[in-house]
């Protein structure tokens, strides 16, 4: 269970990000692409990620051999000049130390790796570069709805704020989150952070599903991404003729979804779509294991229906 321990002077300074941050979000994508989990949503889109990230994007992945990222990428700014700013502006010591200890077992680093640990220009840029290739290809096509949903949650974080209080919007952040006695704690794998008068930043994160991200350096606030939205990876908007849902889901069950515009049973699905009763039972079930449907029994028929979970998909119905 993460545990965050707050001052009295750290609830004064617990602060909700105005804007997205374009180097958190990037690095929570690049994440997503290695998570094992969600396949059904996130599978499609993994293939498109990889299949537009370019060859210059290719040295992020030397800085988390074993899927371990150093520190000094955990960095907040605005704009992703301000990001790449912050990243370049590290301490040696930091870069050194941080490096030394995500190689740790995991064999020898490549040769520019090498150069960032003696601090080289040239290898700051290498860094650069691959940030910008990787942000061209996962965000820039869908940072304006990123844009959207921040507002979204900062409204609504704004809200819970001004009607219930700071306690209410930390709890209600998230499932299953508890506050007392200056102890917040989140369920997943145990730590402890202390923040120590430094205060908290709650950045929330459109990408990442897992549990919440933790930036703690020395003589900063802490910052916390959470995973917000809707379920779904941000998607760019389709073009003229191009269906949306189905570039995540898949033509067929994003038809299937289409169709259940009331309770119809496997037989009556099958015939709609055009496919046999094996095959629309099976796609069925890959909805219902992500929470898009509803399955029940009627005497020997099986009538499937959407669940409010759908309402967030954004697309037109």
């Amino acid at each position: 269970m993460l545990r965050v321990h707050f001052t009295a002077e750290d609830f004064t300074r617990v602060r909700f990000a105005p804007r997205p941050s374009p180097v958190p979000e990037l690095h929570a994508a690049l994440m997503m692409l290695g998570a094992p989990h969600e396949g059904l949503l996130f599978g499609r889109w993994r293939g498109r990620l990889l299949r537009a990230l370019p060859a210059a994007a290719g040295p992020l992945a030397d800085l988390v051999p074993g899927g371990v990222a150093p520190a000094f990428l955990d960095v907040l700014g605005e704009t992703r000049e301000e990001g790449y700013a912050l990243l370049r502006s590290a301490r040696p010591e930091l870069v050194r130390s941080e490096l030394e200890r995500v190689y740790v077992g995991a064999g020898a680093a490549p040769a520019w790796v090498r150069g960032l640990h003696d601090g080289r220009a040239d290898a700051w840029r290498v860094v650069e570069r691959a940030q910008r290739a990787a942000y061209e290809a996962a965000l820039a096509p869908v940072w304006g709805l990123v844009q959207d949903l921040h507002r979204a949650e900062f409204t609504r974080h704004a809200t819970t704020v001004a009607g219930q209080g700071l306690g209410a919007a930390l709890t209600a952040l998230a499932p299953g989150l508890r506050l007392r006695d200056g102890l917040w704690e989140w369920p997943g794998a145990p730590r402890d952070v202390h923040l120590a008068g430094r205060g908290l930043v709650l950045l929330p994160t459109f990408h990442w599903r897992g549990g919440p991200l933790v930036q703690d350096l020395p003589e900063r606030p802490v910052v916390l991404a959470y995973p917000a939205g809707g379920g779904l990876p941000p998607s760019a908007p389709a073009a003229p003729g191009e269906d949306a849902l189905a570039g995540v889901l898949g033509r067929t069950r994003a038809e299937l979804l289409r169709a259940l515009t009331e309770p119809r049973t496997t037989t009556e699905l099958a015939r709609r779509l055009g496919v046999s009763n094996a095959t629309a039972s099976a796609h069925a079930r890959a909805l219902r294991a992500a929470g898009l449907l509803t399955t029940t029994r009627t005497g020997r028929s099986v009538h499937h229906a959407t669940t409010p979970l759908t309402t967030l998909l954004p697309v037109p119905w």
